[in-house]
């Protein structure tokens, strides 16, 4: 099994990703925009209610939701995203939550897919 140097593993890319979210807390704390909305204005991923609005959905670049009128509040998101994070094994998603922090200083190119 070939066995690639730079490719961080799952819990890289998870401990990388909780860290930045911690990070964008404090940033709005401080009166920031956080990173992640930042992410979010340049296409990177979106964070959306369900059609029903119960849940929140992680997707790929800028979509919108149909009915979509009210942003999903920074808290919320956050609070929702490091759940996920924490529980899940899906790489696409770790990746996904990961890259969306690539302009910070922890970000190595050779990670992106």
């Amino acid at each position: 099994m070939d066995v690639e140097p730079n490719r961080p593993s799952n819990e890289d890319l998870r401990r990388f990703a909780l860290d930045r979210l911690a990070e964008d807390e404090e940033r709005l704390e401080q009166g920031h925009a956080p990173l992640l909305d930042e992410a979010e204005r340049r296409g990177r991923l979106r964070i959306l209610r369900s059609d029903d609005g119960r849940e929140l959905l992680l997707v790929p670049g800028s979509a919108h939701a149909q009915d979509e009128r009210v942003a999903v509040p920074f808290e919320e998101k956050a609070r929702w995203l490091r759940e996920e994070v924490e529980r899940t094994d899906d790489r696409s998603v770790l990746e996904m939550v990961a890259a969306a922090y690539d302009t910070h200083h922890g970000w190595q190119e050779e990670w992106r897919t």
